[in-house]
């Protein structure tokens, strides 16, 4: 992951963790809903704590899961 963008996947991970729990999901359940043959539970928990970073394609795939959209992981809280 480029570092330079590190503090922007922190409050991405926290946008997708914030309505994974509002949606009383599991990790689990997240990463089976996503695309075709889902992702990985460990790609989810590092995605949500901003150790890993991933596509655009990944990221739509987790707003359709948790019905949302898109823009709303972009949605940064100061």
């Amino acid at each position: 992951m480029d570092m330079r963008h590190y503090k922007e996947w922190i409050k991405i991970g926290l946008n997708i963790l914030y309505y994974r729990k509002e949606r009383r999901m599991t990790q689990q359940q997240l990463a089976d809903e996503c695309g075709e043959d889902g992702i990985s539970r460990a790609f989810i928990q590092r995605i949500e704590t901003g150790v890993s970073s991933c596509s655009v394609d990944t990221l739509i795939d987790i707003a359709k899961a948790l019905n949302i959209p898109l823009a709303k992981l972009f949605e940064f809280k100061e």
